[in-house]
């Protein structure tokens, strides 16, 4: 095998947590990986690099003096630009369908680096979710190598134009990570209750016994009355159900948080202290309320993920999902936003075992833990090429045995 120098460029929550599996497993067989930071998520973001020893070879500072994309595209182009000259990697690698996956991307095409595309395929078919719809389009024209995690995704990809040589379908690293967490989680010594805020401790340890939903809602498409309306659904469900409570971890955007406690403060006293509104949770923190709850109402496609990971029900706050595979696997229902569907579906799994233990699903569409594992075969077998490939040179050869295109078990 010839070492290769691979460069991470990433900088949000979701996107350290998926490329931390294959940051271990390219090290692990020998590989020097690079992690350049570009700065989105900055508030959480140093603590997940430290909890998966992943520590950023290079920060972006980004200065942003506005919210706009534009901006912020503007801004992460001139810095990635700038570190990969500092850097000088033979891979780049990007995942998922973020502001930053895109810009480092496009460079990688302007410094003629081939692409890794982790997470790729991933289609709603409609405008939403804004923007990383179009991010993921644009990212599959950029990128060399399609870590594909379903079969839907590289059939998306397929219909697309990609050659079925770029294309593997390996799973999704965030289930690598997800069960890697569970497993910190159990170590002796491991102090969960550290990484716990203390008003969501006391809440916890309040209601030791009671069901508890975990409620997740942050997309640009659910701000304002569609919040509002969730907020009022879970009121709904906890006062016909007196022995379930609720943690809504709020997004920090303003608008967000004042809907919602807006909505929570006027409530019965019966409901409101059965609800604990609290800060956004860190990874380790996430995973553990995963692990506790009775099922979870979201519109994260994160979350989608990682719940199936443990066979928790999801109920989607959203119209579509990128994850059909969950939908049609039975682990998930699309619920919208709406009142009346949200309180339908959720005393239905409240109120009916057999419901429940149907959407308890025994594995996880996504993946069977090993994603990482095959993607860094992938990519060491494609090191060991005696000519680098040209970046766009379609159709690429066929590597001499494709473990990628097995469909995991």
């Amino acid at each position: 095998m010839r070492p290769q120098t691979y460069l991470a460029c990433l900088g949000t929550r979701p996107e350290i947590i998926k490329m931390a599996p294959v940051y271990r497993e390219l090290k692990a067989l020998g590989h020097s990986v690079l992690v350049l930071h570009t700065g989105q998520h900055e508030a959480v973001a140093q603590a997940l690099y430290q909890f998966f020893d992943m520590p950023p070879d290079i920060n972006i500072d980004l200065q942003r003096q506005s919210g706009s994309l534009a901006h912020l595209s503007a801004a992460l182009l001139s810095g990635i630009d700038g570190a990969l000259a500092t850097l000088r990697p033979d891979v780049l690698l990007v995942q998922g369908d973020t502001t930053s996956a895109l810009a480092g991307a496009l460079i990688g095409y302007y410094h003629n680096l081939p692409v890794a595309h982790i997470e790729a395929g991933l289609r709603t078919g409609e405008r939403e979710p804004f923007p990383e719809e179009k991010n993921r389009e644009l990212i599959g024209r950029l990128s060399r190598w399609h870590f594909a995690p379903t079969r839907q995704c590289k059939y998306n990809l397929l219909g697309e134009g990609v050659p079925l040589a770029h294309i593997f379908e390996v799973g999704n690293t965030v289930i690598d990570a997800a069960l890697w967490t569970r497993e910190r989680l159990s170590t002796p010594g491991f102090d969960l209750a550290a990484e716990l805020p203390p008003p969501l401790r006391q809440f916890l340890d309040t209601y030791p016994q009671q069901r508890m939903v975990l409620v997740t809602a942050h997309r640009r498409e659910n701000w304002g009355q569609p919040i509002r309306d969730v907020a009022q659904a879970l009121a709904r469900l906890l006062a016909l159900q007196e022995n379930v409570v609720a943690v809504w971890p709020v997004h920090p955007n303003p608008a967000v948080r004042q809907d919602v406690e807006a909505i929570v403060a006027r409530l019965p006293l019966s409901v409101r202290q059965r609800i604990c509104l609290t800060e956004p949770l860190g990874y380790q923190a996430m995973i553990a309320m995963l692990l506790r709850c009775h099922f979870t109402l979201t519109d994260s496609g994160g979350i989608q993920e990682e719940a199936s990971a443990f066979g928790k029900p999801v109920l989607v706050a959203r119209k579509s999902t990128e994850r059909q595979e969950l939908v049609q696997a039975g682990g998930a229902v699309l619920v919208g936003t709406d009142v009346n569907a949200i309180v339908e579906h959720g005393h239905a799994l409240l109120t009916q075992p057999a419901l429940l233990q149907s959407m308890q699903l025994r594995q996880s569409p996504f993946g069977d833990g090993r994603a990482a594992a095959r993607i860094a075969a992938i990519l060491s077998e494609a090191a060991e090429l005696e000519e680098p490939l040209p970046v766009l040179d379609w159709p690429l050869p066929v590597l001499r045995s494709a473990p990628s295109l097995a469909v995991f078990a």
